[in-house]
């Protein structure tokens, strides 16, 4: 584990000591006291929780489970698979049956604690996961009709039950069934141990969905263990055990969010610089195997004078590709102002005077992070097309508003092309790719010996 990482999960690690203990602190405090264990009969405030639960849990579902198509993680599989569970058993066994005022019957609380226990089961089992599904389509519909299927048996063994069940106790009782006891245990059981598979994971891994997840399980652990103390009511009352399970979906659907916009930027990040390698391969390493081309004929005796002048040749057009390189990194990264970047490509481009630019930027005009940098690519390819395609002598660059609409245009006087022959190239494809991706319109005119002109509409 790196120095950084060490660090970040000893400083997580005292947090969730200290998050362990002011729970506990209070969990000690209402079993010393039972008057404290309070209900309140709040059924509005109830179904207003379960509806918040079920929403928060489906949300959850919905957010891994576009993950798992993605990467192919088992993890998100049995994420997925137990949210959905917890969501489905919510709105079946929790809301629906209270819609009509009435309020709910044995049989459905049963089956609501089968259903969470069927959740907290497949979330449990998702941080000891370490595979990846290869058909991620086909295990994920069959996830999505699984749970359904256990749900609706679960829903079967307690109308076969009957009035066999245990009975629950009410608001004023202080005593519950052995079985129903032993169910809430076994819910607090999964919470455990899903909280100390996520944290282990956290430890070796270092992710941040991990780390939410164990403090969604961590609060999940100590609502069960209130469940456990407070006897489980109807849909008309609510208890802090009712709380602490809406503040763990709260945080996981928080963090679960958050864990998957970075794995988006992550993930932008890394297409980037491969993009950035590429450009590389197919710019630097040429002139520099160029360079070791011309060292080598001058160890094989070649004509000094000419030889040395191509290597100079090569080695300054190696710089200069390194130069853009650096430059497209700094700008990909953020820490170059994307004005002040884009001027220092210019300057680099045109050093030689094969090509004069004239840039333009509007006082005041703003671009997003993401417009920044797939205007600096755009701007970039088509001044790299007009010097070494189209072999113009001068180009021009403006970046403008005009009535509400932002405009990139670059214009060259170089020898152009027919569009309909060249319109599918790679060059003109990224372009127009790069385009879409940030919301806006691309539009290319070039006729042969007339130059070239390129225009981007950004979105509003």
């Amino acid at each position: 584990m790196r120095p950084d990482d060490r660090d970040d999960y000893q400083a997580w690690l005292w947090g969730e000591v200290l998050l362990i203990g002011l729970l506990g602190a209070a969990l000690a405090l209402f079993v010393a006291y039972p008057s404290l264990r309070n209900t309140y009969s709040l059924p509005q405030v109830r179904l207003v929780i379960d509806t918040a639960v079920m929403l928060a849990a489906g949300i959850v579902a919905l957010l891994v489970g576009t993950r798992f198509t993605v990467d192919g993680r088992r993890l998100d599989l049995l994420l997925c698979g137990g949210f959905s569970a917890a969501c489905l058993s919510t709105l079946a066994f929790s809301i629906a049956p209270v819609l009509g005022g009435q309020p709910l019957h044995r049989t459905e609380v049963w089956a609501g604690i089968g259903g969470r226990l069927f959740a907290a089961a497949l979330i449990a089992a998702a941080p000891f996961s370490k595979r990846r599904v290869s058909a991620r389509g086909r295990a994920l519909g069959e996830m999505l009709v699984t749970v359904p299927i256990v749900l609706a048996l679960i829903w079967g063994i307690a109308l076969q039950a009957g009035t066999s069940l245990p009975p629950l106790s009410d608001h004023t009782g202080t005593e519950q069934p052995f079985l129903l006891m032993g169910a809430l245990a076994a819910q607090a059981l999964l919470s455990l141990i899903a909280m100390i598979g996520f944290g282990l994971r956290f430890r070796a891994r270092g992710t941040d969905l991990d780390r939410w997840m164990c403090l969604g399980a961590t609060l999940a652990l100590f609502a069960e263990l209130h469940y456990v103390f407070t006897p489980l009511l109807s849909s008309r009352y609510v208890s802090q055990g009712d709380f602490l399970r809406l503040l763990s979906y709260s945080v996981l659907l928080v963090g679960v969010w958050r864990a998957i916009r970075f794995a988006e930027f992550g993930r932008a990040v890394a297409e980037e610089r491969a993009r950035v390698a590429r450009e590389i391969h197919d710019g630097l390493a040429q002139y520099l195997f160029a360079v070791s081309t011309h060292a080598s004929m001058l160890e094989t005796g070649k004509d000094p004078e000419k030889t040395l002048a191509r290597l100079k040749d090569a080695a300054a057009a190696a710089q200069q590709e390194a130069r853009f390189a650096v430059l497209a990194l700094s700008s990909a990264g953020g820490s170059a102002p994307f004005d002040s970047a884009l001027r220092r490509y210019v300057d680099f481009l045109t050093a030689d005077g094969k090509l004069e630019v004239d840039l333009e930027i509007q006082d005041g005009i703003r671009l997003a992070p993401d417009e920044q940098i797939e205007v600096f690519r755009i701007v970039q390819e088509g001044l790299a097309n007009a010097r070494k395609h189209a072999q113009a002598r001068r180009a021009e660059v403006r970046i403008e508003e005009r009535a509400g609409e932002r405009f990139v245009t670059v214009v060259d006087d170089g020898s152009g092309f027919d569009e309909e022959e060249i319109a599918a190239g790679q060059g003109l494809k990224n372009m127009r790719a790069r385009a879409a991706s940030i919301g806006g319109g691309f539009n290319l005119v070039s006729k042969p010996g007339r130059g070239t002109a390129l225009e981007v509409v950004l979105r509003a």
